[in-house]
């Protein structure tokens, strides 16, 4: 069972545009790579525990 939810996002053209060009260029869906900047902004900011965020040294 997944905890995650469904959320409409109201985004500039410009803004998703570039972050689909980033989701291709990491070969990641671009919902996965919304998430994954979240998380990242979160846990960097000390909202999110460090657990709940995947790591991944390449990226930091």
């Amino acid at each position: 069972m997944s905890d995650k939810k469904a959320y409409p996002l109201r985004i500039n053209a410009e803004v998703l545009a570039a972050m689909q060009r980033w989701s291709d260029d990491e070969l990641r869906s671009l919902n996965a790579q919304i998430e994954y900047v979240l998380r990242d902004a979160l846990r960097r900011s000390g909202r999110l525990g460090s657990a709940a965020a995947p790591s991944n040294p390449e990226n930091d």
